[in-house]
């Protein structure tokens, strides 16, 4: 694949992120802030601090132009990402075409850079968490993303060597039976996160998590589907005109 393809191909990702990107914030606006909103109404009226304090911003800044320039940009960034990483495992994890190796990228990111980290350390609302100690469950959580990305690689890097000698299909079942043991001690030896205070409700932080994995969702699902199919008009676009339906043009007179 030459700069041109994989420039060209950024490109695609970064507009792909921004285009789901924008899925994901009605997402996020419908489903996400409604909880956030009853999450900060629990910790006001459990608040112990009643001063006046000066708003830096609004919560309906926070609720709308906050909430858009971070999802979005956080969408073109991921994609730009995840098109570098199609440009690597295209043609190198099997024989997939451009739209299910989107498809397979996107999957994978999904469970590496999300759901992996969110399994260990959730997603928490306003109230759930020390203050004192946020810099912290960041960096924790910073550190599990990179351990799952890492662990993913080596998982596939283990499955490709192995593959010669057991097949594709046992290499591939030793390798995910590896990369869910290595997980699992980073689970066991990295420290829990904070507890939930006492008397928040339990629904309230379930349908709040239940969001944050919605928000995702949409966004790695969308970006596979967006990404997928501009990268294949762009790398096979004789194939991409096969599947489109002629018209049959009747002669007359």
């Amino acid at each position: 694949m030459n700069s041109v393809s994989v420039r060209a191909l950024l490109v695609r990702g970064m507009l792909a992120g921004l285009a789901t990107g924008v899925l994901a914030l009605i997402t996020a606006y419908l489903l996400g802030e409604p909880h956030v909103d009853s999450a900060i109404a629990f910790e006001e009226a459990h608040s112990h601090d009643h001063g006046d304090g000066v708003e830096l911003v609004s919560r309906t800044m926070q609720a709308t132009g906050g909430l858009a320039t971070g999802v979005l940009v956080y969408g073109v960034a991921l994609g730009g990402i995840a098109a570098l990483a199609f440009c690597v495992a295209l043609g190198r994890v099997g024989r997939f075409g451009p739209r299910a190796t989107a498809a397979l990228v996107s999957t994978g990111a999904f469970v590496a850079v999300f759901l992996v980290p969110f399994l260990k350390y959730p997603a928490n609302p306003p109230a759930v968490g020390d203050p004192d100690t946020l810099d912290q469950r960041t960096a924790l959580f910073f550190l599990m993303i990179a351990l799952s990305v890492l662990l993913a690689v080596g998982a596939v890097i283990l499955g490709k060597r192995l593959a010669p000698r057991l097949g594709n299909w046992h290499a591939t079942v030793a390798a995910g039976a590896a990369l869910v043991v290595a997980v699992g001690l980073a689970y066991a030896f990295l420290p829990a996160g904070d507890n939930v205070p006492e008397g928040f409700p339990a629904t309230l932080l379930w349908q709040f998590r239940l969001s944050a994995i919605a928000i995702q969702l949409v966004l790695w699902t969308g970006f596979g589907l967006v990404f997928g199919e501009l990268a294949e008009r762009l790398i096979a676009p004789k194939a991409a005109r096969e599947r489109e339906p002629d018209v049959a043009v009747t002669p007359t007179g």
